[in-house]
């Protein structure tokens, strides 16, 4: 294997480590307007992932940057190309975590319902907006021959785009409510397992439409079986949240969200950025890529530091792994 080929297969891996668990991150605070019935419960929701939405984080910053140095091209192409909507997710994160940290400073009801609204939005439209990006980067957007951005925004708003962005949107929302049920008990836990089965019922009809369209489009030997991982994932995940077994539930959705995004993966390479104007002008891991020779310094870093990310990351969900509920949060003071 070249080092471009297993850089790109790592940035695939962070990739999908992102989703996988910011997926139920951006699903809880979907869930904050939803599910929670006043703001104890909110809070009960938020308190969920408290500990550990910052470090989710860190998969999308590792994901940028080693895009960055490892395939400079794409990183350049993909962020001026699509600099409106992710400007948009980039705003969002940054307002999602000032609110998480805001919101219980003071107790005026209009403080406080001003910062959950910026939760419910900031956690909506970056998983549209990020199912959208990874449907135009897999069909392929227009590319001229020096490699840049031709099109404009209206271009990446194709009805695969938005049917990227609104599964994306369902399936986190779905993830996230079953990560509900695992970590709340009382009535909470039981109206989180209802409204999965809900949201998991509409994730597998848009799971059945764009994951078939991907495939019959841009899809290949190797993207067929994670789409059919994907789907056999989803349906077992509900059927296991109707028995209330929400630890396996939660797992199979997260293998959903891996299958999917693997296959996005899978039908690109070996492609990084498909052009739509010409084939020859598409970006590839061998034409994007750095020197070899940074690619090696990189490997040796990478090999010291995800280690350690993914064993700090393990150890704090390990400590935080009690479920909470409305009993288990303070009066107002």
């Amino acid at each position: 294997m070249h080092l471009h080929d297993f850089w790109f297969l790592l940035i695939a891996v962070l990739w999908i480590g992102y989703f996988f668990l910011e997926g139920f991150d951006f699903g809880i605070g979907v869930l904050t307007k939803t599910l929670a019935k006043d703001r104890t419960e909110r809070r009960v929701l938020i308190n969920t992932i408290g500990p550990v939405w910052d470090g989710n984080e860190v998969w999308l910053i590792t994901a940028a940057g080693a895009t960055f140095a490892a395939f400079p091209d794409w990183y350049a192409t993909l962020f001026s190309g699509f600099y409106l909507p992710l400007l948009a997710v980039l705003v969002c994160l940054i307002v999602r975590g000032v609110a998480f940290e805001y919101r219980h400073k003071r107790n005026e009801e209009r403080w406080q319902r001003n910062w959950e609204n910026a939760i419910f939005w900031c956690s909506l439209l970056p998983a549209f907006l990020w199912g959208v990006a990874f449907a135009n980067i897999v069909r392929g957007v227009p590319i001229g021959p020096d490699k840049n951005f031709t099109g404009g925004v209206l271009d990446l708003l194709s009805p695969y785009a938005l049917l990227g962005g609104l599964f994306t949107l369902v399936l986190f929302t779905f993830h996230g409510a079953v990560f509900a049920a695992l970590k709340t008990v009382g009535d909470i836990r039981d109206r989180a397992r209802a409204h999965a089965a809900r949201y998991g019922l509409a994730a597998a009809a848009l799971a059945a439409g764009f994951l078939a369209w991907t495939q019959a489009e841009s899809g290949n030997g190797r993207s067929l079986p994670a789409a059919v991982v994907a789907v056999v994932a989803l349906l077992a995940a509900l059927a296991l949240n109707r028995t209330g077994r929400e630890g396996w539930a939660f797992a199979l959705s997260g293998v959903t969200v891996v299958a999917v995004f693997a296959m996005v993966f899978l039908a690109l390479f070996p492609d990084v950025m498909p052009s739509s104007s010409d084939p020859a002008w598409s970006l590839t891991v061998s034409d994007a890529s750095s020197s070899p020779y940074t690619l090696k310094i990189m490997t040796w870093v990478a090999g010291f530091m995800t280690p350690v990310i993914v064993g700090y990351q393990a150890w704090t969900y390990w400590v935080f792994r009690k479920r909470i509920g409305t009993q288990h949060i303070p009066a107002a003071h």
